[in-house]
């Protein structure tokens, strides 16, 4: 197979995946499955190997990807139902004050999006973004940039959410280097797309509350919130105990400390499985129990989350499909031959790759699952460690944040909520999601210097 012929299969598979879902207008899951197929079938695969592979492919992915993401929408739906989204983001108002509100808000995207979709993270707070601007007279976007931002970030680089627990599956990345290499570089990167990009452009557009805006919805007292503490330590339970996991097993593997029963208990607790049991029925219990939620309202509310996660679920499987076909078809093993020699880094191709779809097709989550697919049997040719890894999940992460624009829902969600036409969505939320995918982009490149 030459190198022409391998790049033929490549753009022509992603040529097929984006007519497929652009003017066929047919769902992400089926397109990917076509696409794994035609790439079989060109590798010149046999039939009966290219449905083992989709069989492979779909299990192989699925046992990780359900359960962890299928577990954290039900811990998110528990937040978001209790008023923990609108606690955080109180607390650090109150704490922060009027003036640096901004920072407060960047913060509470930035936590709230660990456990709550963005979207929808965003509908509940907007109306305190509302009421800010309306206290201080100053532009919507001087505090909704940021929130957007703290959001947008931790929704692409930090697990449990679904994008980077996706990507991390595909390409084989522990979870725990991904949630510290997120964490500590997603957060300048949020700051730099949030509150200091968010100061600038709120000087250019000027944005007023809705007119229909009730400052003090009289069904919403904040004095009936879950505290502040609580919520963070809620949140703050799955990310330390698999940060935990990850750093024991890596001690144990350099022989700094010696497997023992303690080891095995803090590496069990620590697994993205049981770190997401223990978080979600923390979460069943204090937020909703403890607060009087019946028991048939915690369990609609638990089906209720699950819907959204499973369209999710089913296109990572497809992603992974996608995956196992090019390993099989021995199409991965070429493309890292011929890779090695180029002076592309593996993480400015993962970023390109998913960049290219992202501007596409629109969908985030489709880029991230669809580069993941096409650069993981690449990756592990590379003999690429842990933390590297991760850097190459982060890199996916930001090249599918790049440049929302008209065919992305998110586009037409901000500008509805903020009141903003096409313009004006462009020159801010735009703006923001591309300083966001090339911060990131930045940021990995100049980690990997250090890895």
């Amino acid at each position: 197979m030459t190198t022409p012929f391998l790049v033929f299969i490549v753009l022509s598979a992603v040529a097929l995946l984006l007519f497929m879902v652009l003017k066929l207008k047919i769902s992400a899951f089926i397109s990917l499955l076509i696409t794994a197929i035609y790439v079989g079938i060109v590798a010149g695969m046999p039939l009966d190997g290219i449905i083992q592979a989709i069989q492979d492919g779909m299990a192989g992915t699925l046992g990780f990807v359900a359960t962890v993401v299928g577990l954290g929408a039900i811990f998110g739906q528990m937040l978001e139902s209790s008023g923990g989204a609108e606690s955080l983001a109180h607390y650090l108002i109150k704490k922060f004050g009027t003036n640096r509100a901004s920072w407060a808000m960047v913060i509470t995207g930035f936590v709230v999006a660990i456990p709550v979709f963005l979207d929808v993270g965003f509908i509940i707070l907007v109306p305190i973004i509302y009421a800010l601007a309306q206290d201080t007279k100053r532009s919507l976007l001087y505090y909704a940039i940021p929130l957007l931002a703290g959001l947008a970030v931790t929704h692409s680089f930090i697990p449990p959410t679904p994008g980077p627990v996706a990507v991390a599956d595909i390409i084989n990345a522990q979870l725990g280097w991904v949630i510290l290499l997120g964490i500590i570089l997603g957060f300048p990167t949020a700051i730099i797309a949030g509150p200091i990009w968010g100061k600038y452009i709120s000087k250019k557009i000027y944005l007023e509350p809705p007119f229909n805006f009730d400052k003090e919805p009289q069904d919403v007292d904040p004095k009936k919130f879950p505290p502040f503490r609580l919520i963070a330590i809620i949140i703050s339970i799955p990310l330390l105990l698999i940060l935990i996991n990850t750093f024991t097993g890596l001690a144990v593997s350099k022989e700094v400390i010696a497997r023992s029963v303690w080891t095995d208990i803090l590496e069990f607790t620590g697994h993205p499985f049981s770190a997401l049991i223990l978080a979600t029925l923390v979460a069943i219990y204090f937020l909703c129990i403890r607060r009087g939620m019946e028991k048939q309202k915690i369990l609609e509310l638990s089906t209720k989350a699950l819907g959204p996660a499973g369209i999710i679920i089913l296109i990572t499987g497809a992603g992974g499909v996608l995956k196992q076909v090019l390993v099989d078809s021995g199409i991965g093993q070429i493309m890292a031959e011929s890779m090695a020699n180029s002076a592309l880094p593996p993480i400015l191709l993962a970023w390109m790759l998913a960049a290219v779809v992202r501007v596409t097709q629109g969908s985030a989550t489709v880029a991230m699952i669809t580069a993941a697919g096409i650069i993981a049997p690449v990756i592990s040719e590379f003999g690429l460690n842990d933390p590297q890894r991760a850097l190459v999940v982060l890199a996916i992460a930001s090249g599918a944040t790049l440049l929302s624009h008209v065919n992305d829902s998110g586009f037409w969600l901000v500008g509805k909520y903020l009141g903003m036409n096409e313009k004006q969505t462009l020159q801010s939320w735009t703006i923001m999601e591309t300083i966001i995918a090339l911060c990131g982009l930045a940021f990995t490149l100049i980690a990997s210097l250090f890895f």
